[in-house]
């Protein structure tokens, strides 16, 4: 319990940050066929998706039965990665190179139950985001917004959050804005939406997570927490990393609430990087290619 402090404080916490946040009822390595980086948790928590450390290639892994389920073998598969709220549907781009080297992206989509997929945006050179929901995946495309119906449903309005030259972009009923809620003089990485749909999760570069309303209003910092995610509409996870310029050499996954109370789940013994939270689950790979779930309640 020491040394776990004594990290946390060398990561940036002080005396009053460390409270509890969730209770963690076990760490779990997963049994991976191979080496991988943990892509996505489905909703319910019952299958990761997996991936290489360059995002090649995407691998669904069923956690009762650990069979697998290779979806793709593409480049960039296993980048940004969105399910939909059942877990039935996974929307997934596709990189690949024409004769000078250029490249395009592709976004496509496969039933779990089925394993049909379908293409939603033909190759292109500038896709800037997407969102899923039941029914539609929401895509913004050379900063033209388009709704996606997934398989013979209807297609729907999903807020859509892109990243536009560094600027964090927001596409609310068919209209994109620049939202930059810290204002245009920074970058911005890792957006997502709360679950209830009202707020809007980021990472302001060197500077760390933040939360504000869709219109931009309300901001606060969350904490110095990297690759931020949803748990629920008030709880957020992310990990604090520690490298020397070139390799990562210590890093833990933590969880905060909205108001900033922030509790470690993992200890130095790990190197805990880019969470995915679920159900009473927390996913999260190493760079040695392993992949472990904090099991955890509120």
């Amino acid at each position: 319990m020491m040394r776990k402090f004594l990290f946390a404080l060398a990561l940036g916490f002080s005396l009053t940050a460390m409270a509890q946040v969730m209770n963690v009822t076990s760490i779990e390595k997963v049994n991976l066929p191979e080496q991988a980086a943990v892509a996505a948790i489905s909703p319910q928590g019952d299958y990761l998706l997996l991936t290489s450390a360059t995002n090649q290639g995407l691998t669904k892994l069923d956690l009762s039965t650990h069979q697998t389920q290779v979806i793709s073998t593409a480049p960039s598969a296993g980048h940004n990665v969105k399910i939909s709220p059942d877990g039935q549907t996974v929307v997934y781009r596709e990189s690949s190179f024409n004769e000078k080297h250029l490249k395009y992206s592709t976004l496509k989509s496969v039933n779990m139950a089925t394993g049909a997929t379908q293409t939603l945006v033909k190759p292109t050179r500038d896709l800037q985001g997407y969102a899923i929901d039941a029914t539609s995946a929401g895509v913004v495309n050379k900063g033209k917004f388009s709704k996606k119906a997934v398989g013979n449903a209807k297609a729907q309005n999903v807020p859509v959050l892109s990243i536009k030259k560094d600027q964090l972009m927001i596409t609310v009923n068919g209209k994109t804005r620049n939202l930059s809620p810290n204002g245009s003089g920074y970058s911005y990485l890792w957006a997502s939406l709360s679950p209830d749909g009202t707020k809007v999760l980021y990472y302001q570069a060197a500077h760390g997570a933040y939360v504000c309303d869709l219109d931009g209003s309300n901001v606060r910092k969350v904490g110095k927490m990297r690759a931020p995610v949803w748990y629920d509409d008030n709880t957020v996870v992310g990990m604090l990393d520690l490298d020397d310029g070139e390799l990562v050499y210590a890093s833990t996954i933590v969880a905060a609430t909205l108001d900033g109370t922030t509790q470690v789940l993992t200890d130095e013994s790990t190197i805990a990087m880019y969470p995915h939270a679920a159900n009473g689950k927390i996913a999260f790979s190493t760079p040695a290619g392993e992949a472990y779930i904090i099991n955890v309640t509120k």
